[in-house]
């Protein structure tokens, strides 16, 4: 990792739906940056059709895409090795979320702008609050699609600023249907399911939820018409005090793990606490698990140390008893469980291991997290 003082700042444009002007607003910076004589070019930009959106990159540098034959057919994705060999000062890449194409160096785009950024390049993006990825089960429930394409939150913790291009979903229909956001014959589709107005309403409220947060944590631009929020000094974020709060996730195979995880480390963001995911098996090493049960643990605990949670397998052969002695070490003063989806495994013989943990963590809040979903997503 390059020393902070030399890596680059990123900017992200935050909307809740296609169509709201996020890569609109993020190219009128670029020209600005350029009107002042800065060095910026556009590393990605996908122009969807939006002739107004297009027009926004008149005078402005293209990067040529990197082209990948997979499969036998042809796709195109930044190309990160020519930016960096070009270096400019401020690179606009457009779809932050995206996945690139199989056998490419990184598998996320956020991986590859991370890199121009180690390597001192500023860069401008743009992403939809659905992909955000303490929120995917939220969205879920809402949408009833599921993302696949999601951003850790430490992700966006780490950017500089971030900017709420807001739109009213009323407004965002009136686009839909004047054909400024897709074609006829997609717009058509997207009224029948993603674009309707009460899932817009809903998905607008978790942005706005999101930027408020973001204010406790950093300093954040709205472009929303009426907001003045107070300004999160970097100095005050710096010297605020760790919260008292610690966080514990069980991993269990359960499926709900995955929910489970998401939920927890949203909780300890919001608390400011630290987090911790734990298994627990009867050799410290999950060989007494079966291999789908291993597996599926372990992929959990990949999951959650994607999310920068703190891991570990604790060895004991009474679960409940093991859980909250740890927690009482660490000084946890949340534990979050998962109830079991009917048909589930159990990790508990002789006894409920929900009732076990309540019963013993008194001095402890504990929550009990149902999955509302008919399976819960796994990490991907």
């Amino acid at each position: 990792m390059a020393d902070r003082h030399t890596e680059g700042k990123l900017k992200i444009y935050l909307g809740y739906a296609a169509g709201v002007g996020k890569t609109y607003q993020m190219l009128e910076e670029a020209q600005d940056i350029r009107r002042h004589g800065q060095d910026v070019v556009i590393g990605y930009f996908e122009p969807h059709g939006r002739k107004d959106t297009i027009g926004k990159t008149d005078g402005l540098e293209f990067i040529p895409r990197r082209k990948v034959d997979y499969r036998g057919t042809l796709f195109e994705d930044m190309d990160t090795d020519a930016v960096l060999r070009r270096h400019p000062k401020v690179c606009v890449v457009d779809e932050f979320p995206h996945t690139n194409v199989p056998g490419s160096d990184r598998l996320k785009r956020w991986q590859d702008v991370q890199v121009l950024l180690d390597n001192g390049i500023d860069v401008l993006t743009t992403m939809n609050i659905q992909h955000l990825e303490s929120l995917n089960d939220q969205v879920w429930q809402i949408t009833g699609i599921r993302v696949r394409e999601t951003i850790p939150d430490w992700v966006m913790q780490q950017a500089d600023q971030v900017v709420m291009v807001d739109l009213t979903p009323r407004a965002l229909l009136n686009r839909l249907a004047r054909g400024v956001v897709y074609s006829p014959e997609k717009a058509k589709k997207a009224l029948e399911n993603f674009f309707q107005e009460s899932t817009l309403v809903a998905l607008r409220e978790l942005a706005l939820r999101q930027t408020a947060h973001e204010v406790e944590i950093r300093q954040v631009d709205y472009d929303a018409p009426g907001f003045e929020p107070e300004p999160a000094y970097p100095d005050e974020a710096e010297a605020a005090p760790r919260s008292a709060d610690r966080i514990l996730i069980l991993i269990t195979p359960d499926p709900s793990s995955a929910m489970l995880i998401r939920r927890g480390k949203r909780v300890a963001d919001y608390l400011q606490a630290d987090c911790f995911a734990v298994a627990v098996s009867r050799d410290g090493d999950l060989r007494d698990l079966s291999a789908a049960q291993r597996e599926a643990v372990e992929r959990h605990l990949n999951f959650a140390r994607s999310l920068h949670i703190e891991t570990r397998v604790l060895r004991g052969h009474d679960i409940a008893r093991t859980l909250v002695e740890f927690a009482r070490l660490n000084a946890v003063t949340h534990i979050f469980l998962a109830r079991p989806q009917a048909g589930q495994w159990s990790l508990a013989p002789g006894g409920d291991l929900l009732q076990q943990v309540v019963h013993q963590a008194r001095d402890m809040q504990v929550t009990i997290a149902a999955d509302r979903g008919s399976r819960s997503p796994q990490p991907h």
